[in-house]
């Protein structure tokens, strides 16, 4: 199929459009179904098409990274945002963002990680900040004034923030209750009017006590496929896991496996590398379980779970 610029879609065999009418179809039912992030030069000749990233006849990275979302919105309904983890975008930043993707189109972003991460990791890039304890933890204000009030005017393409909680030492929380007594008033704190998600990585805390208190507030838990959490679907069998009538997932890394070996293992990205069929059956059920109680669903795909997402959700929604 050529575009009305005359480019023609990518022809590596990847069934792209069968693909894009499946997310379609899906998303009109309020199913959305999408990657992580959109940057990947792996995805050329599948998702993206060439011809659009040449200058002087050579692959241009740079007219790639700055105007590949465009093309990614063609076949994608969503997308999750991860950058946002670690910044405070700019009212500019927010504008020439969503000026790239359609109306229909419909976000998830990361919260900051000043509200979420207790303490700043011990990594070159924090500096003197590094290992010291973050006084913005948790803070509702803080997230109201300098992320959501930015992102005011696009609210109706915001389809849910995702507090992710990177794992937690016993110094910070010694158990669930604990982490709750913190997480609580921060969610009872929450501007009305967005869907919000929490996501954690500590096996211990996915407990009733837990639960409840996302419950309490409408909030989901993040069905998550990470290195040291349960299979995606004993989360889902998990007596009172499904704590909200909105479903988000996100599908990241084989359960045991470090990001840094996927990474290494995966890149470029360009193709399914290792089938995961505990979590591609996961996503499956949460897709089923959407359509059929007719319940809105965010699922995002991870290049580093099989090494090609795309190819990834042509096996779940197929």
């Amino acid at each position: 199929m050529e575009s009305l610029f005359g480019w023609k879609e990518p022809s590596s065999g990847f069934d792209r459009a069968g693909l894009r009418e499946r997310l379609r179809e899906l998303a009109a039912r309020g199913v959305y179904v999408g990657g992580s992030s959109w940057k990947y030069e792996g995805w050329v000749d599948q998702i993206y098409t060439r011809q659009r990233y040449l200058t002087r006849g050579k692959f241009s990275k740079k007219l790639f990274e700055e105007t590949c979302l465009g093309e990614y919105a063609e076949v994608f309904p969503t997308v999750c945002g991860d950058f946002a983890f670690y910044q405070f975008p700019s009212d500019a930043f927010w504008a020439k963002l969503f000026r790239q993707t359609p109306a229909e189109f419909r976000w998830g972003f990361k919260a900051p990680e000043q509200i979420t991460a207790p303490v700043w990791p011990v990594q070159p890039r924090y500096g003197a900040l590094a290992g010291l304890a973050n006084p913005t933890f948790l803070d509702a204000g803080l997230l109201e004034m300098a992320f959501l009030r930015a992102l005011e005017p696009y609210r109706e393409r915001v389809g849910v923030l995702i507090f992710e909680f990177g794992t937690f030492a016993r110094r910070t929380f010694a158990g669930p209750g604990d982490f709750v007594k913190a997480l609580d008033p921060f969610l009872a704190a929450l501007p009305a009017g967005w869907r919000y998600a929490v996501e954690i990585r500590n096996a211990e805390f996915l407990k009733p006590v837990y639960f409840d208190c996302l419950r309490e507030y409408n909030v989901p838990h993040v069905y998550n496929a990470w290195t040291r959490m349960p299979e995606m679907g004993e989360q889902m069998a998990m007596a009172g896991s499904r704590t909200s009538e909105l479903i988000v997932a996100r599908a990241l890394l084989k359960q045991g496996r470090p990001y840094e070996e996927a990474v290494k293992s995966f890149a470029p990205y360009d193709r399914v590398q290792e089938v995961n069929e505990p979590v591609r059956k996961a996503l499956r059920e949460l897709v089923d379980v959407a359509v059929v109680d007719g319940q809105p669903a965010f699922l995002f795909v991870n290049n580093r779970l099989e090494g090609n997402s795309p190819g990834t959700m042509v096996a779940i929604t197929g």
